[in-house]
């Protein structure tokens, strides 16, 4: 819940260093076909952050389509949040009290947002280096921290979401509509900072 109200149905989430607790909230959830069809308490789709040690969630940002995917850079300065219905990545600062400041748009253009062709942005991942890997047509888009689009992985099926994997990290993990697939890779995962 935010504020006494039902959150709309939280999706992604991604644990910082220090223990908070990062997640979006979009409305895929309250959608016949991949979730149970209701109202939403909420006229707004946001990203949450809950404190080291729990608490309330606390709004951070609240002016998406609908948030999706998010991962923090290594070193934790950035997060990385695309939003499927507008096809874009957004990059904020994160702050010493873990706000989120200086919102911009790191890609743009990636795929249609067509939930019916599968050509969309959905789950997203960082390399050892900060390159951003996320879902987007006819793959795993690859995007430099300077959000250069450096390549696309082809993918049998469009995937709707990753993680690296593997002893060594470099084993990348992909979940489609009805197959899981496995693709070794020479880049890295970043897996979090440890503390």
């Amino acid at each position: 819940h935010y504020d006494g109200r039902e959150l709309n149905s939280p999706n992604d989430v991604v644990v910082k260093s220090d223990g908070s607790i990062l997640f979006t909230d979009p409305t895929y959830g309250r959608m016949p076909g991949f979730g149970i069809e209701r109202e939403q308490d909420l006229d707004f789709q946001g990203v949450y952050r809950i404190a080291p040690g729990g608490g309330d969630s606390e709004l951070l940002v609240d002016d998406f389509a609908q948030p999706n995917g998010l991962c923090f850079s290594p070193d934790e300065s950035l997060l990385y949040v695309n939003d499927t219905d507008r096809a874009h990545i957004r990059v904020f600062d994160v702050a010493t009290d873990g706000t989120l400041q200086n919102g911009r748009v790191l890609a743009d253009g990636i795929g249609t947002a067509s939930l019916e062709k599968g050509d969309l942005v959905d789950g997203m991942k960082l390399d050892e280096r900060g390159n951003v890997w996320v879902t987007g047509p006819g793959g795993i888009w690859v995007v430099s921290p300077e959000g250069e689009h450096l390549g696309t992985i082809p993918t049998p099926q469009h995937p709707q979401n990753l993680a690296f994997g593997g002893p060594d990290k470099k084993t990348l993990y992909l979940v489609g509509r009805n197959a899981t697939y496995r693709m070794q890779m020479l880049a890295q995962g970043y897996m979090g900072r440890v503390k």
